[in-house]
């Protein structure tokens, strides 16, 4: 295969800053309501971005968000981007139980469908929440009608993470739900991260490039890149009471990383997850 013409996953996780995972206990969940949204601004930031390379995403949005934004979510379609789940409210699964999770996965698909007003096939648990002690939630994401998942990662990571996980898409549960990792290399027998997040402002860009290229040209496998539209906010509220390990992995070069969005769009040929992965399936 041509290296060239591989179709890299460009995916988008809509959320806002003060949602993020790692900010959990400071910002109370019922504090939300009363927190200025910066989301809408981010999302027309990345879909200018987008467009100056006619580039296609996934965005994998939360319910919370898409409630109180519905035209923006019209617009992701109007666009003719993929509008997938991120679940409700950002709740890791492992703090859901069963019952909970497919409340929480049946709600959101119910309403990005209404507001899309096409099928939703995607679903990403938040911060990779899904992992060998919870491996129930896939069967249940498969019973409420999605078609895939992006929801392990197989990398060892202090919060997430199956390290000995396949690192390319598969059938984890003999259905017919297919589970796409985030994009790692493998480098002295350990999976490296190079599929986006923090990793990708931590990285300098040559060797983001560089870990892509090799997949493309040597594995001969799309990437699937992920990002926030919030690492794209430099000028966002900084939180205060976080530890250091917190606030370096939040903040850590913000302000570069829409040049590096820039060039990343620019080098690699990218579409949405449906496209490449369901098209054949």
């Amino acid at each position: 295969m041509n290296p060239d013409l591989i179709r890299n996953a460009m995916t988008i996780d809509v959320e806002d800053y003060f949602q993020v995972s790692a900010f959990a206990p400071h910002i109370p969940r019922d504090s939300w309501n009363s927190i200025s949204c910066r989301v809408e601004n981010n999302i027309d930031r990345i879909l200018s971005l987008l467009d100056e390379r006619g580039v296609k995403a996934t965005f994998f949005t939360l319910g919370w968000i898409a409630e109180r934004y519905p035209a923006m979510v019209r617009r992701l379609v109007a666009e003719g981007h993929e509008v997938a789940s991120h679940g409700w409210g950002h709740q890791r699964v492992w703090e859901l139980d069963p019952d909970e999770f497919r409340e929480d996965i049946v709600r959101s698909k119910a309403l990005l469908e209404d507001i899309a007003g096409q099928p939703v096939l995607g679903y990403r648990a938040p911060s990779f929440s899904i992992g060998r002690q919870n491996e129930w939630a896939l069967d249940l994401l498969g019973d409420a009608g999605y078609r895939y998942s992006s929801s392990i990662y197989p990398i060892r990571h202090d919060h997430y993470g199956v390290p000995d996980a396949p690192r390319f898409a598969y059938y984890p549960r003999n259905n017919m739900l297919l589970e796409i990792p985030i994009t790692t290399i493998r480098v002295f027998q350990r999976n490296l991260p190079a599929g986006g997040g923090g990793y990708f402002r931590l990285w300098p860009y040559p060797v983001s490039r560089w870990f892509l290229q090799r997949l493309n040209r040597f594995e001969e496998r799309p990437a699937i890149f992920y990002f926030h539209p919030w690492e794209i906010d430099h000028q966002q509220p900084r939180q205060k009471g976080i530890s250091m390990k917190t606030r370096f992995r939040h903040y850590h070069n913000l302000h570069r990383m829409e040049d590096r969005l820039r060039a990343l769009v620019r080098d690699f040929r990218w579409d949405r997850m449906d496209r490449i992965f369901l098209e054949d399936a």
